[in-house]
């Protein structure tokens, strides 16, 4: 369906002050961005979200990002996909100052997507794509119940093409091969676990299962079957959400040389709910 989102300008623009301070592209790095490795991937994922929500906000005039559809509902910027290049997290360390340059484009009549170059004293250390649709629940409380919505054509900006939306299209139609240097069938199988994410630590303030937490979740399974390493590449595929007392089975596969990895997120209908695959050096 198409919708105008409701725009609720508030009496002051306090709000809208602070949501383009938080775009600032410089940040001083301490000890919440870092992890023994380098700059903390979870960390930049989370920050990197939080920026594609208020891009998303100022686009559309909007004073908070605070999504709500015409009847009042809360709705979502829920991420589809992301796409992490050229990493070297390594180089980051303490008092450095990061630096992230970033854009948007609209993809389709339900999905944006934004890049961003990040960047240190010594140069680029990664190059982050975020792709999102907008999304609402058809029944309160039900994380199954989501579905897609589409921006109202006073709204809509010019469209352009974008492969991270064709892999995420086609991990949704169920093909098991979504980027280009991955086929399945040089993997073998490592090991299937399953897991309960936890409510408090997993899930965000809309009471979903958090995108930046897939890739957290998936390199907690690599590093109980091999040493951790240079984190090169990595590419997230999403595909719905699910209620917080749900448990999800992870099963992870490796290349011959095991500098690739991939682990497929099933829920416990077998149903896929999200594929996550990595570079490493």
């Amino acid at each position: 369906m198409s919708v105008a989102f409701l725009n609720t300008p508030s009496k002051t623009s306090i709000k809208r002050a602070l949501m383009e301070r938080a775009l600032d592209p410089r940040i001083l790095l301490g000890m919440p961005h870092l992890n023994p490795f380098g700059l903390s991937e979870t960390w930049l994922m989370k920050e990197l979200g939080h920026r594609h929500w208020l891009m998303l906000a100022l686009e559309m005039d909007m004073d908070d990002a605070g999504f709500r559809t015409p009847d009042g509902r809360e709705a979502y910027a829920a991420i589809c996909a992301t796409s992490l290049k050229h990493a070297h997290l390594e180089l980051a360390k303490a008092n450095d100052v990061l630096v992230v340059h970033s854009s948007m484009s609209q993809v389709s009549r339900t999905q944006h997507a934004s890049i961003h170059h990040v960047s240190i004293g010594v140069g680029l250390i990664a190059v982050v794509e975020i792709l999102s649709a907008f999304v609402a629940r058809a029944k309160d409380g039900d994380n199954r119940s989501l579905t897609k919505m589409g921006l109202a054509a006073s709204q809509a900006q010019p469209r352009f093409p974008n492969s991270l939306a064709a892999a995420a299209a086609a991990f949704r139609r169920g093909q098991p091969d979504v980027t280009s240097d991955i086929g399945l069938e040089e993997f073998r199988t490592v090991k299937s676990t399953t897991i309960r994410p936890s409510i408090q630590e997993e899930f965000n303030g809309a009471g979903l299962l958090y995108f930046a937490n897939f890739q957290a979740l998936a390199t907690r399974a690599i590093e109980e079957v091999r040493p951790p390493s240079r984190l090169m590449r990595r590419e997230v595929f999403f595909h719905g959400n699910i209620d917080p007392s749900e448990a999800i089975e992870l099963t992870i596969r490796a290349s011959r040389d095991d500098s690739r990895w991939v682990v497929d997120f099933h829920r416990a209908d077998r149903s896929r709910l999200g594929l996550v695959t990595t570079k490493f050096a």
